[in-house]
């Protein structure tokens, strides 16, 4: 037994001695930053990573200055991090997922193309997806700190929305298509009459289902026709004086038309509008529902049918708020008569909102099934509440705010720096 034992450690002595005397150096420190290290091979794959995206070798700094900027960037990071992961922020799967994807689909790449370009720049999709996460983070981080040290007052966004930059900064967009029927310059009445007649029979054309766009392309004279007629998105004083006078008063989908010019007569269509008058405008709808849950003591089939059960008392005449209060296993409406109050688009559930968006009011809806079990709903009430004002004093706070936002986050950045204990090894 003692000449085994022996043996054995003969044996490991010759194996590891070896490696005693020449260990093998997997990585290095490059910096310690308050109470974390950067390793050089993060150091290195930054490098790898910046360089695949200069192919300007002209425009590569110097190893030295690359390597002392990149190793600035990389403590101010950790210092960010460290700051996100006490506050307690956390990127999920699925929120990392779609960031992923939507960079792949910026490049024009599917998932597996971003992550094969990625790898011929030596650069692992693992990497890639933990720099994300990371600058995610730092954003969320960044958001809340900027939040907390720039205040924007009332007066000043009054004062903003009163002065000539203001008003032009939040006025409204309108993308226009156009069709424009030209005259030539030296055209007589005669001429005029038929062009005219031209356009007009177009506008019929439109009014009767045509394609827009494809007439543009086939008729306009204009010079965005093989755009369909597109005009892209602009201000009312970037559009031609005679579309910006009607602009406010066209509803999105609406053509107007023939409308003359000394160019000729144009057809126009508003695509799109987006501003405070726009988006201010908020459709909402007054809902209240019975939920029926299945439980231990009833099954799927059973809460079904208590659900019809229910709703056909209710179209005998029982009271709705009632039922509610008594049956519907939806505790946050069931004491208010089942009412959800007054909500907007998107606020619901698919089938849920479905069944809202096609309800007549005051009808009954049939029973429907979401992932919280079997529903029946009223819609008791529409509106479209003007929240113009309030959507454009947010645009003049996020004018204000990102005017303020970079030499507010520098001076951050270097208080949060010069705080700090930041050791640099190599």
């Amino acid at each position: 037994m003692n000449i085994f034992n022996t043996g054995l450690l003969l044996l490991l002595v010759t194996f590891t001695w070896p490696s005693l005397a020449a260990p093998i150096v997997l990585d290095k420190i490059a910096a310690i930053v308050d109470n974390e290290i950067i390793m050089v091979s993060e150091l290195e794959s930054r490098k790898t990573a910046i360089k695949a995206q200069l192919t300007d070798p002209a425009r590569m700094p110097s190893e030295a200055t690359l390597t002392e900027q990149i190793i600035e960037r990389l403590v101010v990071e950790s210092l960010q991090m460290q700051m996100a992961r006490r506050a307690g922020i956390r990127i999920s799967d699925g929120e990392l997922n779609e960031a992923m994807n939507g960079i792949a689909a910026q490049n024009n790449f599917t998932l597996l193309e971003f992550s094969q370009a990625l790898a011929k720049d030596g650069i692992s999709y693992n990497t890639m997806r933990e720099q994300i996460e990371k600058e995610i983070m730092i954003s969320r981080v960044q958001q809340g700190i900027m939040q907390s040290r720039i205040e924007i007052t009332d007066q000043s966004i009054n004062n903003f929305l009163s002065s000539e930059l203001g008003a032009s900064i939040t006025a409204n967009e309108y993308r226009f298509a156009h069709i424009l029927v030209a005259v030539p310059s030296d055209a007589d009445s005669k001429t005029i009459r038929k062009i005219r007649k031209q356009a007009t029979d177009i506008l019929a054309e439109v009014h009767a289902g045509t394609d827009f766009q494809t007439l543009a392309m086939e008729r306009s004279a204009g010079q965005n026709a093989l755009k369909g007629g597109d005009l892209g998105w602009r201000k009312p004083a970037q559009l031609p004086s005679m579309f910006a006078d009607i602009a406010e008063t066209m509803k999105v989908g609406e053509v107007q038309g023939p409308i003359q010019s000394g160019s000729g007569f144009h057809i126009i269509k508003l695509e799109e509008s987006r501003g405070a008058k726009a988006n201010g405008l908020i459709d909402q709808t007054k809902v209240r529902h019975v939920l029926i849950k299945s439980t231990e003591i009833r099954n799927l089939e059973e809460a079904k049918e208590l659900a019809m059960s229910l709703r056909d008392e209710i179209l005998d005449g029982r009271e709705f708020g009632e039922v509610a209060r008594l049956y519907s296993d939806d505790p946050g409406s069931a004491l208010n008569g089942g009412d959800l109050g007054w909500s907007r688009a998107g606020e619901f559930v698919g089938a849920f909102e479905e069944t809202v968006n096609a309800s007549e009011i005051n009808n009954v809806s049939k029973v429907f099934e979401t992932a919280f079990g079997y529903h029946f709903l009223q819609v008791i009430g529409r509106r479209t509440e003007d929240f113009s004002e309030e959507f454009l004093r947010n645009q003049a706070e996020n004018y204000l705010r990102s005017q303020m936002i970079d030499e507010e986050m520098e001076t951050w950045i270097r208080e949060m720096r010069e705080d700090a204990f930041v050791e640099i090894r190599i």
